[in-house]
């Protein structure tokens, strides 16, 4: 098969799949993402977990080491099977507590201590490193049987040059694939949906190998029987310790690993997916299991002496010319190597930023506000983050020149990642488990295991001569990395395992044992072990007296995004029973706040950020009694007693706003009447004086022109005025009659801005628009939508008070509305009087410099109001803004007498 056509289908295939995604991401974007979420698609993405270790080296294992390949299967299978109850335990916590990795997942339980999600990541990076250079080496090493087997197309370079240039395709295409946004829930549907396509790819390639092994090179299950039974693999012998060590491995493997935390926890839409999980995943892998031995055995028949045993399932193919089945083996083995990539790279780049980047871009601050643009830094540091770990990748493959066997790489990175569980269930189960305690056992593990299995598989006189490996550092033989304290005739990988896994799980005891967890420690270990019940811990308390609510909106804009946090922080109002943007700080709306940010950035990170902000947390009394674990009837009076003391004071602050509003309204229309009273006699007192002097009947010509125009003038200002104060008692009663046509916005806000420009116009404006946004029909009233647009741009012109005023006009079409929003570059409007601007008597300004009565944003909120939308200010945008939102097209007039 030419070398050409094989990196044409890579091509292809990669742009299919990139296609897949694209594709979701835009209906799950748009809400249809209902099928995309079901315990099937969430079943195949556990499929992660058959890398092109159990692709191609599972086949390499059972020729080297007999039915021992099994393990890899028996371990996930068991803990599917019979510890389902502790990965929904996982689940749910990983919802509640919106963990974005594994590292996210220790650092929430043991106090937020971002010191445990460096130690996680850290570790999570160098345990993955080998498995990576396994993927590359497997890649590189299906290339070159193509580049043997072909006799024509392009030459094939050098391994080394060729595991560069596969590293490099897969960052770039993992880059692609993960960071083209950030999501508040770390979930990535396309990513999903494209590693089920690989799942049903990699089953069928081999399912189709192991049949044409079966029933067309052998003549089916009955000789294939007799070819075992004549085989090496008959011989091989059971060995008690390393089979139960393997399958322990690989059980913990499979919620540990970076990769399958990611799919079976952070991708997790709905917990009930597990129940189909629990049997279809020890299916799906039975089926890749089922035909290895087949393949094994075969392979070792017919091929030479010497032959790889890890490539058989393409060498036996290509060994009697059946190059198409070639192919799709190689497709499988690409997709298994390709999604493990995606999907680890993807996790790791996710603890590196929250974990490492954003903590310390956090301590340079030089001032507490979080300025910039949050978001891209997010983004750029994980995308650099993934070209850092596929690097690492490609180095382990390098410098250690690869491995005989993929299956014994792929065990390096199994006992690493098994250095989690200690930290891990006895968070889950163990309330005294200490943030102290986990970072011992962690360093304790990670140590042990780098010097007794990581360091050594680099090989001899690489990081260790061959004397330390021999005979112990200093010659002291008890301290020999493969036979550490005595341990002589152990399996180098169960003699790794064993040690470490037994220094962190007594360091991790005694550090808990000997230390006393913090107050949040206390909360966050009450709510994972208790996470079940039904009633949950009182949220964590902050002084509310010392926290900002905008500064909340711009922390949340510079991280969510403007329209989400806008979204999240509106939706909370309505649950408050208030209008507007800006909800009251409750524990509640905090507790939830932080849980949304740390979707983005990590919960350590979202905690950090929120206690600047508000101050140093507090713990509150009822979380000190419960956690104290006193009696349940004070647990349960004090905790009432909290509650109604923060409702009681909610409700007081709300009756003080309301007060104070009502007696600003009141002031307002004492003013008003005032103002509306000199606005009706100064007309009348023009009008009247000067008909006076007309009726005497001696005027001049050239003055009674001049008396009739004053005359005229002042009738006009008299009528506005009234036509005002009507207009908005009509409005008001809903008695106005509305003109329903499809027009252009576009042309609505043109008319506004050449309608406007006579206000100030001495000053230049410079206005922003973006003209392919306003490209929209829609169905309305024309002329009282741009009575408003007109209101909005002529305030903006008005009190704008920039040394260069700008203005910025918005438009987005969410589903059948259209937003649009009008945003200057002033100093705003006051807080304190913000939530008063739509009333009528409400004039924010002096008589000389208002020039009105005050009465154009009241209407504007009628107008919009019989138009089916809503006028709002937004706060938190650099100056005055407002959003006008209407239907895309309005039917029925929201108030109408015309039935």
């Amino acid at each position: 098969m030419p070398f050409n056509l094989l990196v044409l289908a890579c091509l292809t295939y990669v742009a299919f799949l990139f296609a897949i995604a694209f594709a979701v991401e835009r209906r799950a974007q748009a809400g249809a993402a209902g099928w995309l979420r079901s315990p099937w698609i969430y079943t195949l993405s556990l499929s992660i977990y058959c890398t092109a270790w159990t692709f191609y080296g599972a086949v390499g294992y059972a020729a080297r080491s007999g039915l021992e390949f099994v393990t890899i299967y028996l371990g996930p299978t068991l803990m599917f099977i019979g510890w389902w109850w502790v990965l929904r335990k996982l689940v749910r916590i990983g919802r509640q507590q919106r963990v974005t990795s594994i590292a996210d997942m220790i650092s929430s339980r043991y106090g937020k201590s971002n010191l445990l999600g460096v130690i996680v990541t850290l570790i999570c990076v160098v345990a993955a490193t080998p498995y990576i250079a396994l993927q590359l080496q497997s890649v590189t090493l299906s290339f070159g049987v193509f580049a043997a087997a072909g006799s024509y197309g392009w030459v094939m370079p050098d391994t080394a040059s060729t595991g560069l240039w596969v590293a490099s395709g897969l960052a770039l295409f993992t880059i692609l694939f993960g960071t083209r946004n950030l999501d508040a829930n770390e979930q990535h549907t396309g990513i999903v949906i494209a590693i089920a396509v690989e799942a049903v790819v990699k089953l069928v390639a081999l399912v189709a190998v192991g049949i044409f092994v079966v029933w067309f090179i052998a003549d089916g299950p009955a000789d294939i029987v007799t070819r075992i039974n004549a085989s090496p693999i008959a011989d091989w012998e059971l060995v008690p310790t390393r089979w139960a060590g393997l399958i322990a491995l690989s059980a913990t493997a499979v919620i540990t690993l970076p990769r399958m935390f990611q799919v079976l926890v952070v991708e997790n839409s709905d917990e009930r997916n597990l129940a189909t999980a629990s049997w279809a995943f020890p299916l799906y892998l039975a089926a890749m299991s089922v035909f290895v031995v087949p393949i094994a055995v075969v392979g070792l028949q017919m091929l030479p002496a010497g032959a790889n045993p890890d490539l058989f399932v393409l060498t036996v193919p290509l060994s009697v010319g059946q190059g198409g089945l070639a192919m799709l083996a190689f497709l499988g083995g690409f997709s298994s190597a390709t999604s493990m990539v995606i999907v680890a790279s993807i996790a790791l780049a996710t603890m590196v930023s929250n974990h490492i980047v954003m903590p310390v871009w956090l301590s340079l601050r030089p001032t507490r506000e979080v300025t910039g643009d949050v978001r891209r830094l997010v983004l750029n540091a994980r995308r650099f983050s993934i070209a850092g770990v596929l690097g690492l990748g490609y180095l382990y493959y390098s410098f250690s020149g690869g491995s005989a066997s993929l299956a014994s790489i792929g065990l390096i990175s199994f006992v690493g990642v098994a250095q989690m569980m200690p930290a891990m269930l006895g968070g889950l189960f163990w309330r005294g488990a200490t943030r102290v305690g986990a970072a011992a056992g962690l360093i304790t593990g990670f140590v042990l295991w780098a010097y007794t299995l990581f360091l050594p598989s680099f090989g001899p006189d690489s990081v260790f001569s061959l004397s330390v490996l021999m005979d112990g550092p200093l010659g002291l033989s008890w301290l020999r990395p493969q036979a550490l304290f005595g341990a002589r005739g152990m399996d180098p990988l169960i003699h790794a395992l064993f040690w470490s896994l037994v220094g962190n799980t007594t360091a991790f005891a005694l550090g808990s044992l000997f230390s006393f967890p913090s107050p949040v420690e206390r909360v966050q270990g009450l709510a994972f072990v208790n996470v079940f019940d039904t009633e949950r811990s009182e949220p964590q308390a902050w002084d509310q007296g010392l926290i900002d609510t905008e500064e909340l909106l711009k922390l949340a804009q510079r991280i969510l995004g403007d329209e989400p946090a806008l979204t999240f922080f509106q939706q909370a109002t309505q649950e408050q029973g208030t209008d507007g943007y800006l909800p009251d700080p409750t524990p509640a709306f905090l507790e939830a706040l932080e849980r949304k940010l740390a979707g983005a950035v990590g919960a350590a990170a979202a905690h950090a950020m929120i206690a600047e902000l508000a101050g140093r947390a507090r713990v509150t009394v009822a979380d000190l009694i419960r956690v104290a674990d006193e009696t349940a009837q004070i647990m349960e009076n004090s905790s009432r007693l909290e509650h109604q003391r923060a409702e009681l004071e909610r409700t007081a602050r709300q009756l003080r706003e309301a007060n104070e509003k009502l007696t600003q309204i009141s002031i307002q229309k004492d003013a008003f009447l005032s103002q509306i009273s000199h606005e009706l006699r100064t007309p009348m007192t023009s009008i009247r004086a000067f008909s006076e002097i007309l009726m005497e009947g001696d005027v001049p010509p050239e003055m009674a022109v001049t008396q009739a125009r004053i005359i005229h003038e002042e009738a006009i200002r008299l009528t506005r005025l009234l036509d005002d104060l009507l207009d908005l008692s009509v409005l008001e009663n809903g008695t106005v009659q509305l003109d329903l046509r499809l027009v252009s916005l576009t042309e609505l806000i043109d008319r506004a801005l050449r309608a406007a420009g006579q206000v100030r116009p001495d000053q230049t404006f410079v206005i922003w628009r973006d003209l392919p946004t306003e490209a929209l029909f829609i169905r309305t009233d024309p002329d009282r939508l741009a009575q408003v647009f007109i209101n909005l741009v002529s305030n903006a012109r008005k009190y704008c008070d920039a040394r260069q005023p700008e203005i910025r006009i918005a438009v987005k079409q969410r589903g059948a509305r259209v937003i649009v929003d009008f945003i200057d570059n002033g100093s705003g409007i006051p807080k304190d009087k913000q939530h008063i601007i739509f009333e009528k008597f409400a004039r924010l300004t002096d008589q000389t410099r208002a020039g009105g009565a005050g009465l154009g944003l009241a209407i504007c909120r009628e107008i919009m109001a019989n138009l089916g939308g809503s006028i709002t200010y937004l706060p938190a945008q650099g100056g005055a803004a407002f959003r006008v939102t209407l239907p895309l097209r309005l039917e029925k007039p929201k108030y109408s007498d015309a039935a």
